[in-house]
């Protein structure tokens, strides 16, 4: 049988079990918007609390979903783990310690790289509750003016190659003559290195023009943004390198030696049957 006393100490308990258990939850907060970092600078991932409480008791953990089996940064049990953390990010990033115990829980992330762009993922566990916020984050490198280099000539043209390194994400790059107009030419050349920065390359073969003005332009939209390099070949350089030009001043001079030397040579056997001649009339005129 229940006593009033037992009933009132019942109800205490499932009010301050609804209690410990409505304070044990809480909202992991982040930015709504995208993270737009511009290459080789620092940038700060917000992430917090809300009631602000300490997690210095709790796991923070942040991820890039991209590569989800690596955590960006681990703090558990009051201390940062290391051991499976992801090799691109050892040494950039840290929390903010200090604020740790009032549920502040961003991530520092210094000199960013082209890989660090994705889905990154703020996971926060106490021991009866967890919740995470999801932030993505955009990386810009705008890459080196192009640089042109004559390569020769090439099927009845002049071959010209243009490169640009340093960009992300990966560019275009077109070619185009003093018209603005595009020129046709080969695939893009595209090589990502290891920190994630692109290179991209792109051969052509320009005809003779009356400028002789051509531009190399790369160019990002997503970023808006676009490099060119302008190159201005010499006529002399079609003059002298275009293949039948080069071939008709080397076979012309041989035509001219050849024709020259045949007819010398007809002129000479000619001479030689007069001398014949000349002499068997001599003969036959001593004989009669």
């Amino acid at each position: 049988m229940v006593t009033g006393r037992d009933s009132l100490f019942v109800s205490l308990l499932i009010l301050l079990h609804s209690l410990t258990s409505e304070s044990a939850k809480f909202e992991v907060l982040g930015p709504t918007e995208p993270i737009v970092a511009v290459a080789g600078d620092d940038i700060i991932l917000p992430c917090y609390l809300k009631p602000n409480i300490s997690v210095e008791d709790m796991t923070v953990d942040w991820r890039n979903l991209d590569f989800v089996n690596d955590p960006v940064y681990l703090y558990q049990n009051g201390k940062i783990i290391l051991e499976d953390q992801n090799p691109s990010y050892r040494g950039r990033t840290s929390l903010f310690k200090e604020e740790l115990w009032r549920g502040n829980t961003s991530l520092k992330l210094t000199r960013v790289q082209g890989n660090d762009e994705g889905l990154y993922e703020c996971l926060i566990k106490s021991p009866s509750w967890y919740e995470d916020v999801q932030i993505q984050v955009f990386v810009k490198a705008v890459g080196s003016r192009p640089v042109v280099s004559i390569e020769g000539h090439r099927e009845g043209g002049m071959g010209l190659v243009c490169q640009s390194e340093g960009w992300h994400p990966e560019p275009d790059l077109v070619w185009l003559d003093s018209k603005g107009v595009n020129l046709s030419a080969e695939t893009s050349e595209t090589h990502r290195d290891l920190k994630g920065f692109y290179t991209i390359k792109r051969h052509v073969i320009v005809q003779e023009t009356d400028t002789n003005r051509f531009t190399c332009r790369v160019l990002q939209r997503r970023i808006n943004e676009e490099v060119e390099t302008e190159v201005h070949i010499p006529s002399e350089l079609f003059d002298y390198t275009t293949p039948w030009r080069l071939s008709f001043l080397v076979s012309f001079p041989l035509g001219v030696i050849c024709v020259i030397g045949l007819a010398l040579t007809v002129y000479w056997i000619h001479k030689k049957k007069g001398a014949k001649i000349d002499q068997l009339n001599l003969k036959l005129t001593s004989i009669k």
